[in-house]
């Protein structure tokens, strides 16, 4: 699968993903980890029926590497869902992720010794810029409380501190998985749907910390209005139909992810991810009939102007309409 049908993915997969998500934080803000349980669970036994055939395929990348990457995916992966328990909004939980760029290119340049032209610290600088602009617009307020008692308010307002601080730790770790993952392919080989079963099934005993957590959303969810799943015509709790178009749409989009990986420079993937977390804001201010103020459009016009820039289309197009006579010069 090359890098165009990738991209399909992360964008189909990963917005739908968005919007299930939101669905099922506005009924319980606290289901981070069963969300997080339910996507593990599910990859890793894709993972282990058709890519490790039922475990009799050895890995190409030594577990030891893969026990390293795993333990900081876990970490990411958690931590971004759990924070939503500390009164983050949506839309700034989407902000923090989204700013990967700049982590990314930071962490490039300090360990992989990585440079840059001017271009593309501009363009980084602009979409990261673009999508502050549409996230701070959205977010009006942060879920702090502003009625009750002044400690009422005081106490809202250090959980929110604690919530972004654990998505300024999950933002580091996730630039620098990265970073090791690119190393990793460039020694062993690009093998995307090992990483993603490995990255998956590994973690799976480290939710049995969280069980007593995962089983008390479980009772909230079968507890949820019924309805009918088309099609099949079953009638199922409706949080539980919710987490099951997650779990689907997670795996289209990680599945994406993985392989942008192998096909990618690291910058570059986050470049994509990002641009699908502006397009997933996009999709849920619209979806969710959030406003859509005229700074709204800005970000958008700054973030189109940053992929523009990054992707030097510009360039390539000027190349393409004055080519002919370049090379006929280059030839003289």
């Amino acid at each position: 699968m090359g890098p165009g049908a990738a991209v399909a993915l992360v964008f189909v997969g990963c917005c739908s993903n968005v919007v299930s998500l939101e669905l099922l934080v506005r009924q319980f803000p606290g289901c981070g980890n069963i969300v997080t349980f339910a996507q593990f669970l599910f990859i890793a036994l894709e993972g282990f029926v058709f890519e490790t055939n039922f475990g009799r395929k050895k890995p190409a990348i030594p577990i030891r590497n893969y026990v390293i990457m795993v333990t900081m995916f876990f970490t990411v992966s958690v931590i971004n869902n759990y924070a939503l328990n500390f009164n983050i909004a949506m839309p700034l939980h989407m902000i923090f992720r989204s700013g990967s760029l700049i982590a990314n290119m930071v962490l490039g340049i300090i360990i992989l010794k990585k440079r840059y032209s001017a271009s593309k610290y501009l363009s980084i600088a602009l979409v990261s810029a673009g999508i502050f602009i549409c996230t701070i617009m959205s977010a009006k307020q942060v879920n702090v409380a502003n009625e009750g008692s002044e400690e009422e308010s005081f106490y809202a307002f250090v959980r929110w501190l604690i919530g972004i601080c654990m998505l300024t730790f999950a933002l580091l770790m996730s630039a620098r998985m990265g970073i090791f993952q690119e190393t990793l392919y460039k020694q062993y080989g690009k093998h995307s749907k090992e990483a993603l079963f490995y990255n998956h099934c590994l973690p799976l005993p480290g939710f049995l910390l969280l069980s007593t957590d995962i089983y008390s959303h479980c009772l909230h969810f079968s507890q949820s209005t019924p309805t009918v799943v088309p099609v099949v015509g079953l009638t199922v709790p409706i949080m539980w139909l919710y987490l099951l178009i997650n779990v689907i749409t997670q795996y289209v989009c990680i599945r994406g992810v993985f392989i942008l990986t192998t096909e990618c420079a690291s910058l570059t993937v986050t470049l994509v991810v990002t641009l699908r977390k502006f397009l997933s804001l996009i999709i849920s201010i619209m979806y969710f009939q959030n406003p859509f103020t005229g700074w709204h459009w800005v970000g958008t016009g700054v973030v189109f102007l940053g992929t523009l820039l990054y992707t030097e289309v510009w360039t390539s197009v000027r190349a393409a309409l004055r080519g002919p006579d370049v090379e006929e010069k280059k030839a003289d």
